[in-house]
């Protein structure tokens, strides 16, 4: 299952894989995970019709197990090439998987969700899967400040830098150009 969404797109939303109902439907994030994740971008402004949203992995491991590492990685180059497509500003990490892949080793999604991390000028904020709150209910309210975290970082980001006022006295400063920078998906 390839993603939904415009590409290119501001937002990217990366879960672990495809659970039942994404298998049947054939879309990311359509059963209660999704509504929960529908609910949680609605409480922070955005709709589902404004981020793209895919998973590590494209198709749903037998019996819901979690991924394999082999099965990961047989799936990155799709995922390298959708970043590369969507060109995102912010990549919300749903879940340990997803985090495990995006960012190896920067720690558990208990010890980071809700930080920002900065690759190749591309902010990545983990974030608890909405299907582990809904498993777990006292994940609900760290999952809810996630998003309100995320989506204050993300009014800084797209907002951009304040207007230079050009000084008076003199022509407006000028940068020099810079080579443009390639992105990896995974530093």
């Amino acid at each position: 299952m390839p993603g939904t969404g415009p590409a290119p797109a501001e937002i990217m939303i990366v879960g672990e894989a495809p659970g039942f109902s994404e298998d049947v439907q054939g879309a990311p994030f359509v059963g209660p995970a999704g509504r929960l994740l529908d609910t949680l971008l609605g409480q922070i402004g955005l709709s589902r019709e404004q981020v793209f949203i895919t998973n590590v992995l494209k198709c749903r491991p037998p019996q819901n197990r979690d991924p394999m590492p082999n099965e990961a990685e047989a799936c990155l180059p799709y995922l390298r090439r959708q970043f590369a497509l969507v060109r995102p500003k912010a990549v919300l990490i749903l879940g340990r998987h997803a985090l495990e892949r995006m960012l190896p080793g920067v720690g558990t999604i208990s010890r980071v969700h809700g930080r920002v991390f900065m690759r190749s000028g591309v902010a990545f904020i983990p974030c608890y899967h909405p299907a582990a709150a809904l498993h777990n209910s006292g994940l609900l309210a760290d999952l809810q400040q996630d998003f309100d975290h995320a989506r204050g970082y993300l009014d800084e980001l797209l907002a951009g830098p304040a207007p230079e006022v050009a000084a008076e006295t003199g022509p407006p400063a000028t940068e020099p150009e810079r080579e443009p920078e390639q992105l990896p998906l995974i530093p």
